[in-house]
């Protein structure tokens, strides 16, 4: 091993995920495999080693055995619930999709912005209000914050026709996400464009999803309790009585 090796390894980690985290490999790309990658950067096969390894714990790369080593597909739904796209929910019902975006605004981020995203330095955001409809009655009040730092292309993107969130999903990598799910009454406003009484109970979604350790955005789904349900199947697990 030469002496430019210890932090050799650092580069090639942090090049592979640049290359991840900027969409140029995008999920499912079979990466270099160990020996190209020792050719290119002129190392040894334990240097390339030590560079995957933590890019796997990561949750960036994938090693298949015999086949290779792939960037990752992020879930579409949390580990333990699944919760489909809006609009898949709604025409897998039967129900025609529908689709208002209500308001949009660029600005500084404020303080509540940045604990909703979970960030330390303010930064600018778009602030998205929208509809989802299913057979022209409202189904779920949707409140988001995009970072234009993680996510400057959202800027251009003419969000009255395409949804924010099948945007994101198929535009920008993420590798993290929470989702905190509570039951709420709606305030006036939201109550207001769901057509129900501030009384009714609602079904709260929130969702935050990072690219790195870049936040990307949080959103405030609410949803009337009868317009949406949780179905979570499993098994023991082998080890609990």
């Amino acid at each position: 091993m030469t002496p430019a090796e210890p932090t050799l390894h650092r580069r090639i980690r942090s090049e592979i995920a640049e290359r991840i985290l900027s969409g140029q490999w995008p999920p499912g790309y079979r990466i270099p495999t160990e020996h190209d990658l020792m050719v290119q950067y002129g190392c040894s096969r334990m240097t390339v080693s030590k560079a995957l390894g933590p890019l796997v714990d990561e949750g960036l790369i994938v090693r298949r055995r015999r086949a290779g080593t792939f960037v990752a597909r992020p879930p579409v739904h949390s580990a333990v619930l699944d919760i489909p796209d809006i609009q898949t929910e709604i025409m897998s019902r039967g129900d025609p999709y529908g689709y208002e975006l209500l308001s949009r605004t660029i600005r500084v981020s404020s303080q509540d912005d940045d604990e909703a995203l979970d960030r330390a330095v303010s930064g600018p955001v778009l602030v998205l209000e929208c509809l989802h409809l299913a057979s022209g009655r409202p189904f779920a009040h949707e409140a988001r914050l995009i970072s234009l730092g993680a996510a400057p292309d959202a800027e251009r993107v003419d969000f009255g026709i395409t949804p924010p969130g099948a945007w994101l999903l198929g535009a920008v990598p993420w590798t993290e996400a929470e989702h905190r799910i509570s039951a709420v009454n709606p305030s006036r406003a939201t109550a207001k464009r769901l057509l129900i009484e501030t009384s009714v109970a609602c079904l709260c979604l929130q969702r935050r999803t990072w690219r790195g350790h870049d936040p990307v955005t949080h959103v405030r789904l609410t949803f009337p309790g009868e317009a949406y349900d949780l179905v979570a199947r499993f098994t023991p697990r082998a080890d609990k009585a």
